[in-house]
């Protein structure tokens, strides 16, 4: 089985990364690189709102994980100058569990739903009155003696992210007044990023050495900051005072991560699609069983990435290696492959 979050290349984020994640997370939307649409209509949210004297309209932010829709969530609080309740989707099990949530927040506070898509249906139905209506409609007793109740809740901010925009129900997904995706970033922004965090983490790295981190950081920022981190260590252990592109690329092979990003669960998948099924097209299905891995792993934190640098096709009849894919792997690529394509 691939062993995706163990990866040094997933973008998921894992438990031991978190503490020293919060300190390089951007304060303000000044020191927030990339993303400049959504950061645009964001100031403009909140400018109107403290204007109005109002919590910013509910916000909806997707798109693949580890691009910044946490840390978007807290820059907003921030800058209205608010309190900002974390939680996520998996646990809010019960209808209590929400309405303890909601019932404690104060006026303009931020409710941040991470993972939103996985709400239980019968969660969602109390969110569609909260939102909207700023009540809480509880049932009380069960039976021919039960009674609806409503109570009033303050005015609050709901933001929610999801890797899976498509999952949420329309009711829900209409509820909020924005909706943004954030994209892949580019390598001049994953650039900075890698400088400014290097600088946090008191790291000396030259322009060569954050560029090679860049490009090798699968366009997102969770990745970027977690290959710096790992080459840190090296640096440490080996005594090296600057880190340089040598340098970077001696850590990134020893890591088994090559020049687009791509390590050693990413090329057993292509590889798989081309020696079991003469490179597709197949069926995520059957490239999770040649590849003991779940569907829904191989869809969400696999395909983003492949699917972006041109390395898959996704086809109705399946997945497809493109040859861009042949070529980086050093393959031979002939008219024939992908004759079903």
């Amino acid at each position: 089985m691939i062993e995706r979050d163990n990866q040094i290349t997933s973008s998921k984020a894992v438990n031991q990364d978190n503490q020293l994640d919060l300190t390089l997370r951007p304060k303000s939307l000044k020191e927030y690189v990339g993303q400049e649409d959504t950061k645009m209509n964001l100031r403009v949210s909140m400018q109107a709102a403290k204007k109005r004297k109002e919590p910013v309209e509910h916000v909806l932010l997707y798109g693949p994980p580890g691009l910044g829709k946490t840390t978007l969530a807290n820059i907003v609080a921030r800058e209205m100058g608010v309190n900002i309740k974390t939680t996520s989707g998996p646990a809010i099990e019960k209808q209590g569990d929400l309405a303890s949530i909601l019932t404690n927040l104060q006026p303009n506070d931020i409710l941040f739903i991470d993972e939103i898509h996985r709400l239980k249906t019968q969660i969602e139905e109390i969110l569609y009155s909260a939102m909207e209506d700023y009540a809480l409609d509880i049932i009380i007793g069960k039976g021919p003696a039960a009674r609806s109740m409503r109570l009033d809740l303050p005015k609050f901010t709901l933001i929610g992210a999801t890797t899976k925009v498509g999952s949420l129900s329309a009711p829900l997904r209409d509820r909020f007044g924005h909706i943004y995706k954030l994209d892949f970033y580019q390598d001049d922004e994953i650039q900075q990023i890698v400088t400014r965090s290097a600088n946090l983490l008191d790291i000396n790295v030259d322009d060569a050495g954050a560029g090679e981190i860049a490009i090798s950081a699968r366009k997102t920022p969770r990745i970027a900051n977690r290959l710096l981190k790992r080459i840190r260590d090296f640096a440490t252990v080996e005594g090296v005072d600057k880190i340089d592109l040598k340098f970077t690329k001696k850590c990134l092979k020893t890591m088994g991560v090559d020049i687009l990003g791509l390590d050693k669960a990413d090329r057993q998948i292509l590889l798989t699609i081309i020696d079991k099924f003469n490179g597709g097209p197949v069926g995520v299905r059957s490239i999770a069983a040649a590849t003991a891995e779940e569907a829904e792993t191989i869809e969400d934190l696999y395909e983003p990435y492949l699917l972006q640098i041109g390395f898959l096709d996704r086809t109705n009849r399946g997945r497809v290696v493109t040859e861009n894919a042949y070529v980086h792997l050093n393959l031979e690529y002939t008219e024939n492959q992908n004759k079903m394509f």
